[in-house]
């Protein structure tokens, strides 16, 4: 007799995240995830205002039409990452890193942002840098950038409660 499935066979059957540009149908579903990502940080900070939280479907909307680069991150039919940045000279700007709460510390964000690098390198071949801000309570995502090869270059001040630290990564140049 055939002995049933273990829980850990069962589990590597289940559907690869895959990282892919966010389409237009998507917005909606990468806002609602954005604010479900954000929340914790805005409950640390006492702050409900804080960007991730205050931006509007239509704003992100906005970044797709104008040609920034947006890709989530799905597994199965949920999208559970998404990332964005545009090119502003020689830098590529970074942000709205976020991951579903559920599928944190599982490769989603080093995923998003490795396709994100390889897709500047493709689309702008003249950036020299990549940078993202991260607030210094957020030890998870500062670990993950200094695992890219980022490094910590500064710290500014975004509000009296709040500080970030500004993490850039040299791209070799092409």
């Amino acid at each position: 007799m055939s002995q049933p499935p273990r829980r850990s066979d069962v589990s590597t059957r289940l559907p690869e995240t895959v990282v892919d540009p966010v389409e237009p149908e998507d917005v909606g579903e990468v806002w609602t995830l954005m604010r479900a990502a954000f929340v914790d940080e805005a409950q640390f900070f006492g702050d409900p205002f804080i960007l991730p939280l205050t931006e509007s479907q239509g704003q992100v909307r906005q970044q797709l039409d104008r040609g920034a680069i947006l890709l989530k991150a799905t597994h199965g039919s949920r999208i559970v990452g998404t990332v964005r940045g545009v090119a502003q000279d020689a830098t590529f700007l970074v942000s709205r890193l976020a991951v579903a709460p559920d599928r944190r510390q599982r490769g989603v964000g080093r995923k998003l942002m490795e396709e994100l690098e390889w897709r500047v390198r493709d689309q702008y071949p003249r950036v020299a840098s990549l940078a993202s801000f991260v607030a210094p309570v957020c030890d998870a995502r500062r670990a993950l950038y200094r695992g890219l090869g980022y490094s910590e270059v500064s710290t500014e001040r975004a509000a009296d409660h709040l500080s970030l630290v500004q993490m850039r990564k040299s791209l070799p140049s092409a």
